[in-house]
């Protein structure tokens, strides 16, 4: 995991440094951790639904 994160860093700090304006330097620290939450949020729908079913029963 810390790798990924190394490698993630590395490349947000390259693209903040060649980014043409701020408006840009924003859009690609939200596009870098967007799909991490997204999939934080799928993970934690389907760890709902199944704490929901398994109390049904």
């Amino acid at each position: 995991m810390n790798l990924i994160w190394l490698i993630q860093q590395s490349n947000i700090e390259k693209k903040m440094e060649e980014a043409p304006d701020s408006a840009y330097g924003i859009g690609v620290v939200i596009g870098s951790y967007l799909p991490f939450v997204v999939l934080a949020g799928i993970a934690y729908a389907i760890y709902y639904y199944n704490k929901k079913k398994r109390g049904s029963e």
